[in-house]
Parts: C-alpha cells; sequence; structure tokens
C-alpha cells in the first residue's frame, strides 16, 4: 500500500480524491494550502471531509496561505462561499494538527521511506519544502499532481488553475527531478459526471454515496452555469486513482516546465511530445518511443487517456465500502 501525504485545498473534487485515498492508500496526513479557497476554508473542509469519513485519526496541518509571488486567486464561483457548498456538515470537532504543512511535509520525508506526495491544489506547500530541504527531492518517491495541461487551460487559455494560482512554485517542482505523474485538463475532463453518473452514485447506499452525490449535485450546477459544460469533472480524484490502479491511465514520457514570462501564456504547462510519431496524442503508448535529439529529457509521465468505466467501478466500489 503506497504512503502518500496529500497536499490539497478542498474544494469538491479534492473530497472525491480524499475518499479515494483514505480507502485505498496509507494517508500519512493531509496538508492544505490556499487555492480554491482561502487557506482557513480549505483546512476546514479537509477536516469536515475526514470527519464525515470517520478518518479523524488522519492529522491535518495547514500551509501556505498565499503563493510564493503573486496575490492568491480563487474559485468560489465553482466551490462557493465556503469552498464546499452543498453538503450541511457540521463546524469539525477535530482541530487541525499543530505545526506548518512544510514542516510536517519534510519532517515525514526524511523519518519515512517510500513517501508518495499527491498535489491536488497549487503546489507552494511542495515547492517551499523543496526549497527549504532539498535532500526530499531525493527520498520522495515520486509526486502525482493534478494540475497542467498538455492542450488548453481553463483558467486562461493556456493556463490551467492550480498552476495559474502558483505558477513559480509549480516551476520549483517541474525542475527538481522528482519523478511526476501529471494528471492535466486534457485527461481529467475525461472524468466529467453527468446526471447519469450522479444518478449511479446517489444510488450508492451508504454516508459516502450520499456525501458524494450532495458534494456533485451543487459541483454538476456551478460547472453547467458557469462553464457551460455537460457535468462536474472531477480532476483531482485522478491524482489519487493513478495511484491506486495505475491502468486506468495511458501516459507517455514528456518534458514539462512552467512558462512564466508570457503575456498570454503564463502559468502554462509546455509539454514537450515532438518525441511521439503520432500526430495523435492518443498515440498508441505501447511502442517505443524515441527522444526529440535536442529536446529535454522526459520528466514527467503525462496522462492522456483515462479509461472511464474502469474508474466509474473504482469510485462506485469505493463508495460502498465506506463506512
Amino acid at each position: 500500500m503506497d504512503k502518500i501525504i496529500l497536499d490539497c485545498d478542498p474544494g469538491h473534487d479534492d473530497a472525491f480524491a480524499i475518499m479515494l485515498a483514505v480507502s485505498h492508500l496509507e494517508v500519512l496526513g493531509i496538508t492544505t494550502v490556499g487555492g480554491n479557497s482561502p487557506l482557513e476554508k480549505t483546512t476546514i473542509n479537509a477536516l469536515k471531509i475526514l470527519e464525515v469519513l470517520g478518518r479523524q485519526d488522519i492529522p491535518v496541518h495547514a500551509g501556505h496561505a498565499s503563493p510564493l509571488v503573486v496575490p492568491l486567486v480563487t474559485a468560489p464561483m465553482f466551490h462557493g462561499e465556503s469552498g464546499l457548498d452543498g453538503p450541511v456538515l457540521p463546524f469539525p470537532a477535530t482541530p487541525a494538527a499543530k505545526g506548518h504543512a512544510v514542516d510536517f511535509i519534510i519532517d515525514t520525508v526524511m523519518a519515512t521511506d517510500g513517501v508518495t506526495i499527491v498535489a491536488t491544489g497549487p503546489l507552494t506547500n511542495v515547492a517551499a519544502a523543496l526549497g527549504r530541504e532539498p535532500r526530499i527531492a531525493a527520498r520522495i518517491r515520486e509526486i502525482s499532481i493534478m494540475g497542467g495541461s498538455a492542450t488548453y487551460g481553463n483558467w486562461t487559455p493556456a493556463a490551467e488553475f492550480n498552476i495559474f494560482v502558483d505558477p513559480e512554485a509549480a516551476w520549483k517542482v517541474f525542475e527538481s527531478g522528482l519523478h511526476i505523474k501529471m494528471c492535466g485538463l486534457n485527461l481529467t475532463q475525461q472524468a466529467c459526471m453527468t446526471p447519469r453518473e450522479f444518478e449511479r452514485i446517489a444510488a450508492v447506499p451508504t454516508r459516502a454515496g450520499s456525501f458524494a452525490a450532495e458534494l456533485l449535485r451543487f459541483f454538476m450546477a456551478s460547472s453547467i452555469r458557469v462553464a457551460g459544460i455537460k457535468g462536474a469533472d472531477i480532476h483531482d480524484a485522478l491524482a489519487v486513482a493513478w495511484l491506486i490502479d495505475p491502468g486506468l491511465i495511458k501516459a507517455a514520457p514528456m518534458h514539462v516546465t512552467v512558462e512564466l514570462k508570457g503575456e498570454y501564456t503564463r502559468g502554462m504547462t509546455v509539454c514537450d511530445y515532438r518525441h511521439l510519431r503520432s500526430d495523435d496524442p492518443k498515440v498508441d503508448l505501447a511502442r517505443s518511443v524515441h527522444y526529440a535529439p535536442r529536446g529535454r529529457k522526459p520528466n514527467a509521465e503525462v496522462g492522456l487517456e483515462l479509461d472511464f468505466e474502469g474508474f466509474m467501478s473504482l469510485l462506485l466500489s469505493t463508495l460502498a465500502s465506506l463506512p
């Protein structure tokens, strides 16, 4: 069972990531960051989710409230005033753990072999930890990120929200030498929950199933209203699902960096897939690939294709198994 630290900014889709993680992985702790909502709200929401799941044993450490360089941008139009609108949940009885998230990441990684970081929000905490204690880069097994895109953005034409919020932090992580799994928009938009999926989830006769349905009811409505899409993309869940069942996602090795200076492209994840021989990003990934002679060596596995029915099977069985 993978040992993980889940760095997140809950968030409706983060809630699905947490439900999958606590069911299938050894969650050493949850660290929160300002992103979908301000830090105080993302921390409260993480505690609320764990209480719904009966997992108050997992510590929650609050981290950075704002990005490394620029002011925080949030997304209340998608997640509501609380950051987790929809379910009516009491204020958490369990307080956040003492100690800053960056200290928790460093201390845990240095004391524990084989830790994987799952990051489903802006990468501020992770970048700060790498900057403060560079030795953790050699000890982290890998990092599974929800962020960026191999195609277009959502917050701007070029940039996905998590990377756009703190592109300097994202650049530091992609340039760190860590083994990276990248779940970008081009992948996560394949995990769209429409009314059909809502009905399947609402039929799960557990508290977790009801909680998931309440989350989706709000998130689908806001996504349809604000973005004009057909449902709610539960982006963050894929960064966890990839660890649980690697066969759910087809990926290709690419070099990825983050644009920091472009007037129109700041926060863009620049993915170099010139070495893939197909003109279609949905290439047959079983065959060997050849790297462009002048390109930089790949530093990430970039997710391209999702086995959606396999993912839904994992999600539904998880909701059914939770107490």
